[in-house]
């Protein structure tokens, strides 16, 4: 089996990926590469034939509110027809262009952008509505982004739009061998040679999954080499062997440059996926017809929002 998470983003040179194969017991990790061309990377990963699992740090899933909305049965089914509705994923300008078919918003900084404007402009009761359950604050970690906001370092939609409109959009389209999970199952139920299985891995999450903690800002290099230890730890736990090439970046807190983040969160990623794939942590999806035909949950996450535990 290979396990792979790829950190994504609409630049390419921010998107890397982490690469992981299972002989017998053990998972062989390799060092983060850039993704590159992305027509190739299904081909690629399904090059040997052997079942894939996929994680993404990119939004599988709409919120409830917008989907109410529409014709299909669910978000698969409506990934698949963006094809025909290229306008879908054109970033409005000003809250005037914001429609429920032009959901994604804004181009840039202006007046009166809030999310609760960019709520009222969709229709959706408030801001709140923007967001999934799984992009609510739990007790562990913080909140995501909400799918449809484009702007500020916590945002999700341009690597959405990136990722679906360019590359799992046209796949869909043209039959390619890949599940969404968790729309399609269980993931272990999905696997299967010559099958791709895309899940939604958060890298703040897996952190917290993993029983780490950073002392610092990720974009630092001395937080993540300090973490150094930790994540060895967390690895040989999971019964996963870094190459050397891997070994050293972690050593090194990976790299001086501004992608060592990216780095990291494709290698916490890739470890989340690990610990799933292994039983180390459940194949957890709320019972919630929502999130299973529609906003999609994160791999790993076992615990509900705080919003949703309290009423």
């Amino acid at each position: 089996m290979i396990a792979a998470h790829a950190d994504w983003s609409m630049a390419p040179g921010k998107r890397w990926m982490a690469l992981a194969e299972r002989q017998g017991g053990t998972w062989r990790a390799k060092a983060p590469r850039l993704v590159g061309e992305t027509a190739q990377l299904l081909p690629s990963l399904l090059a040997g034939g052997r079942p894939v699992a996929l994680g993404l740090d990119l939004p599988l899933g709409v919120p409830r509110d917008w989907a109410m909305g529409r014709p299909e049965p669910d978000f698969p089914t409506f990934l698949a027809g963006l094809t025909r509705d290229p306008e879908f994923f054109r970033v409005a300008a000003t809250l005037d262009e914001v429609s429920a078919a032009k959901p994604f918003y804004p181009a840039r900084g202006i007046k009166g952008m809030t999310r609760a404007a960019h709520a009222a402009a969709l229709g959706l009761p408030g801001a709140t509505s923007l967001s999934r359950l799984c992009d609510r604050a739990t007790a562990l970690r913080p909140a995501g982004a909400p799918v449809f906001w484009t702007l500020g370092a916590n945002q999700s939609g341009k690597a959405a739009i990136a990722a679906w409109r360019d590359w799992i959009v046209p796949a869909l389209a043209a039959g390619a061998p890949i599940s969404l999970w968790p729309f399609a199952g269980p993931l272990h139920g999905l696997l299967a040679p010559g099958r791709a299985v895309l899940a939604e891995v958060y890298p703040a999450e897996a952190l917290r999954q993993l029983g780490l903690k950073l002392a610092g800002s990720k974009r630092v290099q001395a937080p993540r080499r300090a973490m150094a230890e930790a994540l060895r730890a967390a690895m040989a736990r999971l019964r996963i062997a870094p190459s050397p090439a891997l070994a050293t970046a972690i050593a090194d807190g990976f790299g001086t440059d501004a992608a060592g983040e990216d780095r990291l969160d494709c290698v916490l990623g890739l470890l989340a996926l690990i610990a799933v794939l292994d039983g180390a942590r459940p194949d957890h999806i709320p019972d919630d017809p929502w999130i299973r035909r529609w906003e999609g949950w994160v791999l790993g996450q076992a615990e509900m929002p705080r919003q949703a535990m309290s009423g």
